[in-house]
């Protein structure tokens, strides 16, 4: 479980791209093409911070936070699905990034993929880590994703998630993650949500987890994943055993329905290999990127 790479310092500088008068906050390492990172529910850029160094010499590596979360602003919306996607088109644009590899995770994969799927000549490459890549069949459903589907179901574990986020947090986080995080860890991650009413965010985010199938996520995700099944970009898939979102069935069935694929078993780990493997992460997506810049 013991990986070199892993960190608790945060040592980069704070950038901020004016999205129609909202900043959304980011953090950047390397030059050249773009590499976007996007992170998932409860989590920051932070969690990207030991992958960062590893592909920073292949690319200008971007991480930003989601809007409402990390150091981004709280903008009074309704933090849908569609007003992160509305935000990553605005944040794109501003930056005015083109040829980019995309690396999503979690809820941030359903955001940047169904983006990217819709812009598909601004990208070169996309990098899936416990990601939605297909409608939910009961198949992508791990045991311990059930279990926290099941505890968030229950309004009694959680309280007011809008006025204690940091609960939220705490109950979320240390369970679907195999390493245990540091206090410092774990209080970067508390940071954002310190000030009291700063979980709308996390709220909206539970509640569209929780509607039942065939709902607006799931005909997003559907979409793009049919897009997914045509597209000639060149991807890679990882996961982790025994993983969160991304189980055996669901890396089957990308490799059987997802062109130009590569699919790589970053160890143990439930959902936050950021954490617990970084280095064979970034390695990982080192070797495979300079293999796509060769082809």
């Amino acid at each position: 479980m013991s990986d070199v790479g892993i960190s608790a310092e945060f040592p980069y500088k704070s950038h901020y791209a004016d999205l129609s008068g909202t900043k959304m906050h980011y953090i950047e390492q390397g030059s050249g093409d773009p590499i976007l990172f996007l992170h998932g529910i409860p989590t920051s850029s932070y969690l990207w911070r030991n992958v960062i160094p590893h592909l920073s010499k292949l690319g200008r590596c971007i991480a930003p936070d989601l809007m409402g979360m990390g150091k981004s602003d709280k903008p009074d919306i309704e933090y849908s699905i569609f007003d992160h996607i509305n935000y990553l088109e605005q944040f794109i644009q501003t930056l005015k990034l083109n040829r980019i590899v995309l690396v999503v995770h979690g809820w941030g994969s359903i955001i940047g993929l169904a983006y990217a799927m819709k812009h598909p000549d601004k990208f070169k490459g996309l990098v899936f880590y416990e990601a939605y890549l297909r409608a939910n069949n009961g198949d992508d459903e791990s045991l311990p994703y059930r279990e926290q589907l099941l505890m968030l179901k229950n309004p009694e574990e959680f309280g007011n998630i809008v006025q204690d986020a940091v609960s939220f947090v705490d109950k979320v986080m240390p369970p679907i993650t195999l390493r245990k995080l540091s206090s410092e860890e774990m209080n970067f991650y508390r940071e954002p949500f310190a000030e009291k009413n700063s979980g709308k965010p996390l709220l909206q985010y539970v509640k569209e987890v929780l509607t039942p199938n065939k709902n607006k996520i799931e005909k997003v995700i559907e979409e793009y994943s049919e897009k997914l099944t045509e597209s000639q970009l060149p991807k890679l898939l990882l996961y982790s055993v025994p993983g969160f979102i991304t189980t055996i069935a669901t890396a089957m069935w990308a490799k059987e329905n997802l062109p130009n694929l590569e699919i790589i078993d970053l160890g143990e780990e439930l959902h936050f290999a950021q954490e617990s493997q970084p280095t064979t992460m970034g390695e990982s997506i080192s070797i495979w990127l300079q293999g796509v810049e060769q082809g």
